[in-house]
This record gives C-alpha cells, structure tokens and sequence, in this order.
C-alpha cells in the first residue's frame, strides 16, 4: 500500500479568546485534537469557496440587474425546455 504522509507546519495565530473557548469546545465535543478541527475547518472552509465564475454570477444574481421574469412555472419551464 502506498501511502504518503503530508508533512505539517507548526504555526502561531492571534485568535480572541472567545473564539478558542468556542474552537476548544467543539474539539472536546467532537472527541478531536483542536489541532484537527482547526485543521479540518480550515481546509473545508477553502474548499467550498467560490471561483471567480461564480462569485461574478452571485453578484449579478444579486443585483437584480438584467434578469428575466416569469409569470408562471409553465413559462419558466417552457424557456428552459428550449
């Protein structure tokens, strides 16, 4: 079996002690080192994060411009059945 192991980094942050209460909390409630829920919160965090395609649609989406309207769901359905 092939297995490689990803060398860490040890590092240092400035975190509010309220949110160390909170992050030390979650790790005791979830049976983790904090180490790997910082870690794993992190690396999700990342993961999920939008590209530039889609942070651009988001915004139009919000801004309302240049969107199209529809009566009804038979309308909406008929466009996108074209």
């Amino acid at each position: 079996m092939d297995t490689m192991i990803e060398r860490k980094q040890q590092t240092s942050f400035r975190l509010k002690a309220s949110l160390m209460e909170r992050l030390r909390a979650e790790a005791r409630y979830e049976h983790r080192s904090l180490t790997n829920l910082v870690e794993t919160l992190l690396d999700e965090a990342l993961k999920h994060r939008p590209n530039p395609e889609t942070l651009a649609a988001i915004e139009e989406a919000r801004s309302g411009k240049e969107m199209e309207t529809y009566d009804s769901v038979e309308s909406l359905m008929a466009e996108l059945m074209k």
